[in-house]
């Protein structure tokens, strides 16, 4: 092993002491000393040359920092893969850590705080809703904000927190606007187009809503979609004529 990759190493262990172990900035320092052979430094050369050691390991650290990073954004996607919602979770929360401004990383804290918000349940059968599931919920929605505030045109965020307002916390009038979003970016997505029509008609926007199935069937090659869009259709215009 080079020099360097024994640096980097050392410096990565000495990070991860720091940031997983909650070990104290004392140990590192200490390490720091073990491998660069500073001690005390006393005399005018000698701090100079403990300045310009340490200088050299600014570098190290910064490669350090980032693949622990880039290690923990792996380990969540294989911890998501296998459906380990949970300690995914914690893996991209650690990521967050070392890239704070990097929008997927958020996206995906958004997708495991929902898939744990419907694992948990009312184990105990109390009857009551457990305020463990709204917490989820309000951390997807707050995940998904920061991934769209970082980036305004990120679809998968847009319409991950459309599905949360609309399915997951009853909050459809909320969703409107980021499906209405979503489809300005994928005009012919008839998936997010019977997402938004719902919207409206739970809404009471019933004109909104059948001008999006009429869309849905002039795009949808799939029979099965195009007799569904019929359905909602027929049900958006009874529901129109009942409310006048």
């Amino acid at each position: 092993m080079t020099k360097t990759k024994k640096s980097i190493v050392m410096v990565a262990f000495a990070v991860l002491l720091l940031c997983g172990c909650n070990k104290s900035s004392k140990t590192i320092i200490r390490l720091q000393k073990m491998e660069e052979g500073v001690g005390s430094p006393t005399t005018e050369a000698e701090l100079k040359e403990a300045i310009k050691k340490y200088q050299d390991r600014i570098y190290d650290i910064q490669l350090a920092q980032g693949q622990i990073g880039i290690w923990y954004k792996m380990l969540g996607t294989r911890q998501l893969d296998a459906k380990m919602y949970g300690e995914a979770l914690d893996s991209f929360q650690k990521a967050i850590q070392f890239y704070p401004a990097n929008q997927n990383l958020f996206y995906w804290v958004g997708v495991c705080a929902g898939y744990m918000a419907k694992a948990s349940l009312d184990f105990k059968a109390s009857g009551a809703t457990t305020s463990e599931r709204y917490n989820y919920l309000k951390l997807a929605e707050s995940a998904y904000l920061r991934a769209i505030e970082l980036d305004e045109r990120y679809g998968r965020a847009l319409y991950g927190l459309a599905i949360i307002y609309i399915y997951e916390l009853g909050e459809s009038a909320k969703g409107i606007p980021y499906l209405e979003r979503f489809l300005d970016i994928e005009k012919r997505n008839t998936d997010a187009m019977f997402r938004l029509a719902e919207a409206y008609y739970l809404n009471y926007d019933f004109d909104k809503a059948a001008d999006l199935y009429d869309q849905i069937i002039s795009l949808t090659k799939d029979e099965k979609k195009k007799a569904l869009a019929e359905q909602n259709k027929k049900t958006v215009l009874d529901a129109a004529y009942n409310n006048r």
